[in-house]
């Protein structure tokens, strides 16, 4: 029998309707192109540079490693949708991946979307990828034309053909918020999300869902002090579990795993011990759970566990922060530390909770608080209070031989409580 013989009965196929040819092209891909690992979800928490090549790399070995990995590049949510393909087609290509620019844009000159939308063509190319990559942009470019009216194209359809059997779906920013099943549309004052602002079809919107139902991710994390509306987000549509990656980072989701690679790492956002009191008539919690997981560190989403990288032990024993850093021992009766600094800036919570595990305070406070100028109700003028604290598995590691910086912090407690601020005119 011919070597050839399978490969030639799949293109037999291509000649046969139309859903003979959708399955002999998913062969196709897997023959030629290379099987993918286990469906796996590629969360980028944006700003991802292009000589980052530990994410750059991670990703194409995901996709079945240099040769064999096959990238439909989708730039729907560019400003410009020519220029983002093209870079993140040259970055693949770089790493070893084959990777085309799937041309279906809003903003996309030249193009007509309804047309590639529906190009039986197109959609071919796609399912006879073993990976996907969202570009940056507006998220509500991707929901609208991929899944306008919360109902899936054909070419959505084709997207998620490759991801159920084994292959990579990609997103950095943009292409990262559309990875849940809910997500944040257009919520750029975290403010306001805090004081209720979250309206189905504007702060918020349907995702794409493929890191599944029971997780949400949000993106440019840290940089944008967005734990401030991930939390209502979560309290309000029922999630338990919270996953915030920052920029130039990515969490590498196969599974309950999650692996965090990349600049500053993620923070993960655990609900499932947190309750709230409604009768404070605004957004509250007690005992949450924070965990700041860094790059190389792994953890399991169904067990809890976490694996601290490598470089943060000592002949496979945990090197605690405190000893490295020549913190004394906790004390539940120390003074309390107040964080005086915006809890929403620059990397505020991870820098608060790294405070928290290397001193001997109890505990840190910090402020959420910004007034408009033109605020007038008591909702205009509420703060939020954020109490961290210990419990009792509360710890964390340091690289020894890296800067302060390089830390795993987990399971970090805390609450919200809102509070009335001052009428900055005296009123």
């Amino acid at each position: 029998m011919s070597p050839f013989g399978p490969l030639l009965s799949l293109l037999s196929l291509l000649r046969r309707p139309a859903v003979w040819r959708h399955a002999a092209l998913a062969l196709l891909a897997l023959c030629v192109g290379g099987a993918a690992r286990a469906q796996t979800a590629i969360v980028i928490g944006g700003a991802l540079r292009m000589d980052n090549d530990a994410v750059w790399q991670r990703i194409v070995e995901e996709a079945g490693g240099p040769g064999r990995a096959r990238f439909a590049v989708l730039a729907t949510a560019a400003a410009n949708p020519e220029l983002s393909a093209q870079l993140i087609v040259d970055a693949l290509q770089r790493h070893g991946a084959r990777a085309e620019h799937i041309p279906v844009a809003p903003r996309l000159e030249g193009a007509d979307l309804q047309k590639n939308l529906h190009d039986p063509a197109l959609i071919a190319r796609i399912r006879a990828s073993n990976a996907v990559f969202f570009s940056g942009g507006a998220q509500g470019f991707i929901v609208d034309t991929l899944q306008p009216g919360g109902r899936r194209t054909e070419m959505l359809d084709a997207i998620w053909e490759v991801y159920r059997r084994g292959g990579v779906v990609a997103g950095t920013s943009a292409g990262a918020a559309i990875m849940s099943r809910v997500m944040f549309r257009d919520a750029l004052n975290v403010m306001e999300v805090m004081r209720g602002t979250m309206r189905d079809g504007h702060e918020i919107d349907q995702g794409l869902g493929f890191v599944g139902a029971e997780l949400f991710v949000d993106q440019h994390f840290l940089k944008r002090g967005r734990i401030g509306r991930m939390l209502p987000l979560m309290m309000a549509k029922g999630y338990r579990l919270g996953l915030g990656v920052e920029e130039n980072s990515a969490a590498v989701i196969r599974g309950s795993r999650v692996d965090i690679i990349g600049g500053r790492g993620a923070l993960l956002v655990d609900l499932r011990d947190a309750r709230s009191d409604p009768s404070l008539g605004m957004f509250n919690l007690r005992g949450a759970r924070l965990s700041y997981l860094d790059h190389g560190d792994r953890h399991d989403l169904r067990t809890g566990v976490t694996e601290p990288a490598p470089r943060k032990t000592a002949a496979g024993a945990p090197v605690p922060m405190r000893a490295s850093l020549g913190g004394g021992a906790p004390s539940q009766s120390g003074p309390v530390d107040t964080f005086q600094r915006d809890i929403l800036g620059d990397n505020r919570i991870v820098q608060a909770m790294t405070e928290l595990l290397s001193s001997p305070a109890a505990e840190v406070r910090a402020m959420a608080a910004r007034i408009r100028p033109d605020a007038t109700g008591d909702r205009d003028r509420t703060g939020f209070v954020f109490r961290l604290y210990r419990g009792r598995d509360t710890q964390g590691w340091i690289d020894a031989e890296g800067g302060a910086q390089d830390v795993t912090l987990l399971d970090v407690r805390l609450d919200v409580r809102p509070v009335r601020l001052p009428d900055p005119g005296g009123g």
